[in-house]
């Protein structure tokens, strides 16, 4: 017995085919009605800046007259005529090489304190993060140089002189300010710590291993990808420090351009000098090298960082 299909049952097939398709261009596009916002402030605040940015770098540009093209002239002379730029990027390596790995060397140390920790664990933990709520903001800044500066209490207390007026310890100053403010990368490690299986620690400890060999063999490799993720964080933050350095030392980068940290010469190229165009190319130069240690972080990072859900290899 064979059927056939009417008209009308062909109809109703046909004009319930496309509501699928019409539910979800509805459900698209009420996302980008929910997205639009950011998707409008993401390319007003961000993109078209940095677009124009990137245009002022091949300018002359002051701020009071139109940008006039000039090529590449901004970037030979950067790398070729100005020894000043050389002096804030050694600034800012130093400062990114002594404060990153001292602080993610003392957030750890105090994260694996808390950890053994069985009473007041929550109050010290508050305590310690404390400081990095009040980020790196110029009335902390200003107390640390009171603190470091001639006749301050660590010159009352070492007798060693205002060391945000000795080029050989100014740039320590503002490095110690960065390594106080460890509490952000200190929770984040205690996080991490807490997730490591106690059975690990026991099963070596049965097999007669100490302290610092249960660190070394279980605790830095259970505890490498959130190390990973604290140091790619910590030395991006580190390359773009300025409040404290331009705290210290008043503005200037002294002395002796001890702090002259990269940023604060950018400032003071582009809002002091009014060489708006030479602080563009020097910011996209910042982007670059930024990219560039982050690519090699995560390129390295394949040797050291392990991950439990890997079956083989023990890296990625």
């Amino acid at each position: 017995m064979t059927t056939t299909e009417t008209p009308v049952a062909r109809t109703a097939q046909t004009d319930k085919a496309p509501a699928p398709r019409r539910s979800r261009r509805r459900r698209e596009g009420a996302a980008w009605v929910f997205l639009s916002p950011w998707v409008l402030g993401a390319s007003v605040l961000t993109l078209l800046p940095m677009a124009v940015s990137l245009y002022l770098s091949f300018t002359d540009y002051d701020m009071f007259t139109a940008p006039r093209w000039i090529g590449l002239r901004n970037y030979t002379q950067m790398f070729t005529e100005d020894p000043r730029y050389w002096r804030s990027v050694l600034a800012t390596l130093t400062y990114v090489v002594i404060a990153v790995p001292l602080q993610l060397a003392l957030a750890l140390a105090v994260a694996l304190a808390l950890k053994s920790m069985r009473r007041g664990k929550a109050f010290y933990r508050s305590a310690f993060y404390a400081p990095s709520l009040l980020g790196a903001s110029m009335s902390i800044a200003l107390v640390w140089r009171a603190l470091f500066n001639d006749g301050g209490t660590v010159d009352r207390l070492l007798g060693t002189g205002g060391w945000v007026n000795r080029p050989d310890w100014a740039l320590l100053a503002v490095a110690l300010l960065t390594i106080w403010q460890f509490g952000a990368p200190m929770v984040i490690f205690l996080a991490g710590l807490q997730q490591i299986p106690a059975e690990l620690y026991e099963a070596a400890a049965v097999d007669g291993a100490g302290t610092w060999r249960r660190f070394r063999s279980i605790t830095i490799p259970m505890l490498s990808p959130v190390l990973f993720f604290n140091l790619v964080l910590q030395t991006i933050q580190a390359f773009q420090v300025f409040t404290p350095a331009f705290a210290i030392s008043a503005g200037k980068g002294g002395p002796a351009d001890s702090t002259l940290f990269y940023t604060l010469y950018l400032y003071d190229r582009g809002f002091v000098a009014s060489h708006m165009g030479y602080a563009s190319a020097m910011a996209w130069v910042l982007l670059a090298a930024i990219g560039l240690v982050t690519a090699v972080l995560f390129k390295t990072s394949r040797s050291w960082v392990f991950y439990a859900n890997e079956t083989e290899g023990g890296a990625r």
